[in-house]
This record gives C-alpha cells, sequence and structure tokens, in this order.
C-alpha cells in the first residue's frame, strides 16, 4: 500500500484504526520491519516480542548460527543443555531453562528442531553388511585393544522399601555401562533416577563415590545426560593422554560430538553383530547384583529393605565383580575387537552367550566353591581352654553378634560416604564387606 498511489498519513490511521504518528513511525522504520519480518519467515506474527534475558538469546542464536555452519546437527535437548550453561556462565540467578522458554526461543527465532541426519563417514553405510564386514574391521585396525570402547544403558529394579521422601518402592535405575574390549578399564557408573533429591543421598561426597546419580523423568537417559557423560569420558581420556573409539548405538538420547580424545561410532541397527553389553556382560552384572540383594537379611544388619543409596553400592561392587576375561570375550563375540577375525572359528563352534539363568547359577556355583574351598580349621580351636594361660584376665571381650558387625560396618561406610577423598577407597571396603560375608556364612 505504501508503493501504491500517493495516500495521507491520516487517511491511513483512519483506514487502520491506528494514530498518525504511529503510521509515521512505521513509515521512518520500514526497512528494518521488512528485514525482520523477512528473517524470521513467520507471515501470522503481528507483534516483536523481546525475550526477558537479551543477553542469553544473543548468546544462545550465536551458538546455533555457529553450529549450523559448521552442519553440525543442534536438537531441542542440546540447545536446553547450552542455554543452561550459558546461563550458568553469564551468572543468571536461575540457570535451567525451562521446556516453555525454550519453545517461545524458537518460535521467536525462526527454528525448527528436526531429528538430525546420520553422522557421515562413521554412520552412513550402504548396507549392514558391509559395515559389519568392511568397515568395522578396517575401524578396529586402527586401535589396540585397550583403546576400543563401548557403550550402552541397562535397566534395573530396585528393591522394594519403605516409601520415603525422594524415594519409593519399586524404583527403576537406568545403568550407563562403559568398559574397553580387553578389561583392563571399567568407567564408573553412570545412573539415572527419578528422583532429583533423593533424602539418602544428602551430606555424601557425591564427588569421591565410586559410582554417580542423575535424575531424569521416567529415570531414563536423555541427550544432556549422555552429553554431560559423554564430556567427563572425554576429559577422562585427555587427562590419560589416550586417544579412544567409542562404539555406541544410535538413539535419540546419543548425540554425536565432535571431541578431542573420543572418536563416536554408531552401530547400524540391523547389523547381525550385538553389542558387547548385549552378549553377557549386562547380563553378569544384573546376576552379581541380585546375588548381592538376596544375601542382605535385614535382622542381621538392624535395618529394613536396601534404600537408593545400598542398591547404587550394590551395582558399584557387582560392576568390580565381572571380569575382565568375560568382557574380552564378550567383545570377540560380538566381533568388536581386532582380534574377532582369528578366532571366528573358535567362537563359532564354541557355545553362544551364557544365558541369564546360567550367568546366576555360574555365580552362585562360584561362591559355593569358594564357601567349600575353606581349610576346616574348626576343630583346631578345641580344647584351647585347658592350655590358657592362668594370668590373663577372667573377662574376655564377647564376640560381637553379625548385627554389630553390619552396624560397624555401615558405620564405617557412611564415615567414607562423607569423608572419602578418592573412589578406590570404596574398593577397600567392598572387599572388606565381602570377606565379613564369607566368615558369616561360613
Amino acid at each position: 500500500m505504501l508503493e501504491g498511489p500517493k495516500v495521507s498519513q491520516s487517511e491511513l490511521a483512519k483506514r487502520f484504526g491506528v494514530s498518525q504518528p504511529q503510521i509515521c513511525r512505521i513509515i521512518k522504520n520500514k526497512e528494518r520491519i521488512l528485514s525482520e519480518w523477512h528473517r524470521n519467515g513467520d507471515p501470522e506474527r503481528k507483534r516483536k516480542r523481546e525475550g526477558k534475558d537479551a543477553a542469553l538469546e544473543a548468546a544462545l542464536l550465536r551458538w546455533v548460527e555457529g553450529a549450523r555452519a559448521a552442519d553440525l546437527p543442534v536438537s531441542g535437548p542440546l540447545l536446553q543443555l547450552k542455554a543452561k550453561h550459558l546461563a550458568e556462565a553469564l551468572g543468571r540467578p536461575d540457570p535451567e531453562p525451562s521446556g516453555d522458554w525454550l519453545a517461545r526461543f524458537g518460535a521467536r527465532h525462526n527454528l525448527a528442531f528436526k531429528k538430525p541426519p546420520a553422522e557421515k563417514g562413521d554412520t552412513e553405510q550402504p548396507t549392514a553388511e558391509h559395515w559389519a564386514g568392511v568397515v568395522l574391521p578396517g575401524l578396529l585396525r586402527s586401535y589396540t585393544p585397550s583403546e576400543i570402547y563401548a557403550c550402552g544403558e541397562t535397566g534395573v529394579l530396585l528393591p522394594a522399601s519403605s516409601p520415603g521422601k525422594g524415594e519409593s518402592a519399586g524404583d527403576r535405575l537406568t545403568v550407563l555401562l562403559c568398559a574397553n574390549a580387553d578389561g583392563s578399564e571399567k568407567a564408573p557408573l553412570r545412573a539415572v533416577g527419578e528422583s532429583p533429591r533423593p533424602r539418602c543421598l544428602r551430606g555424601i561426597n557425591l564427588g569421591q563415590m565410586p559410582w554417580s546419580y542423575r535424575a531424569s523423568s521416567l529415570a531414563g537417559m536423555t541427550a544432556p545426560l549422555f552429553t554431560e557423560w559423554l564430556q567427563e569420558f572425554n576429559e577422562g581420556m585427555r587427562r590419560q593422554g589416550k586417544s579412544v573409539l567409542l562404539l555406541l548405538t544410535k538413539h535419540e538420547a546419543h548425540p554425536y560430538l565432535q571431541l578431542s580424545n573420543v572418536r563416536m561410532v554408531f552401530v547400524p541397527p540391523a547389523t547381525a553383530l550385538a553389542q558387547p553389553l548385549d552378549r553377557g556382560i549386562a547380563s553378569d552384572l544384573k546376576g552379581h547384583y541380585r546375588r548381592r540383594l538376596l544375601r542382605w537379611v535385614p535382622a542381621e544388619r538392624g535395618a529394613g529393605q536396601p534404600i537408593l543409596l545400598d542398591a547404587l553400592h550394590m551395582l558399584a561392587q557387582a560392576w568390580g565383580d565381572v571380569r575382565p576375561r568375560l568382557i574380552a570375550s564378550c567383545f570377540r563375540a560380538a566381533g568388536f575387537s581386532p582380534d574377532a577375525s582369528a578366532e571366528a572359528l573358535a567362537l563359532a563352534l564354541a557355545p553362544g552367550p551364557l544365558s541369564q539363568e546360567q550367568l546366576e547359577r555360574r555365580a552362585l556355583m562360584d561362591e559355593e566353591l569358594e564357601r567349600d574351598g575353606e581349610p576346616a580349621d574348626a576343630d583346631g580351636d578345641e580344647g584351647t581352654t585347658e592350655g590358657e594361660d592362668a594370668g590373663e584376665p577372667a573377662a574376655v571381650q564377647p564376640c560381637p553378634s553379625e548385627r554389630e558387625v553390619w552396624g560397624s560396618l555401615a558405620t564405617l561406610r557412611r564415615y567414607l560416604e562423607c569423608r572419602a577423598t578418592s573412589p578406590d577407597l570404596f574398593q577397600a571396603f567392598y572387599e572388606l564387606e565381602d570377606a565379613v560375608h564369607m566368615v558369616s556364612a561360613s
């Protein structure tokens, strides 16, 4: 209309029901208004609303433009995580952007978060058979077994306990497992639950635990949580001076990141090769975890059923019980080891992966063998009263009951939870706890 026959500002104001000064401002700022309208790309939008935090939005928009210029996928969860980091860097009092804020930010700047395409190179292969037979062996030849890692999630159920604040009966945990091909290194467990602030974790030095805990809805792994773990894993490899290969399945909770010391390779879902974790590693972990749950005797420990904190320690102990030899065999069975091809014939003739029932039965048999193999020296202590020194005091400290022993161990564990300076201290504590259990069961 402004480009047609000349019309006075007063007549335009009457036609559209606005004031003449408003028409004057529109004509004066015509170029800027049209530029912003074209950049927004939303012809239905009538108002230009600014966000409450212009500095945060400007920084986030620059990051999005840079990521897209570099052809990097940008998803909603990843953008929310980046917004949180930028808010913390800017010193905002509430650095946790909500999903509604993210939706408004996307609408203001015409951002659509679509499912990112498969990464080129490592994941875009013509067929699954070609990937398994050609691509994977070529990747593995560039790394030693200690530099080849696989990670994935598995679900475990918490024991039914008395519901309390932050814990409820039958809670579920998602556990992230990661290990290398020769079993020489197992990353600390990352557990994901529903409760963001469990009461039982208050006062604990969480940074020195042999496990870590995060929360999400439905206790499932999310892209921001996995991104956080990836960055921590990459930092750990950088400190060790290692450049490693990380094999994992393609999932919406597994975003692709370009990392300095970790090369991510997604396994095509249609391949005949199963992940090493599915070949027996996760099952072995669950078998050891269930065995520890079954031997928890509330009457002896002077407590009820295990709570979330107890379950996290049991999972860390169970992860330590998974032997390197079993991990290495699962990697070879999955074809994720450089020497897998040389052992292909032996693996084909050997039995398949153990079922869950077989793994649990083997764990129980190992425990019974350890028990039966103990030297029976109980009789050697009989008759010692006759040879006792008469000069010793008559009052002898009585042998503590099992309830007292477990209570003392619980006190020691709580002390380590609050004052430990290294996760390695818990490995020594777990070994002490296992030794006490063997003495109690003999």
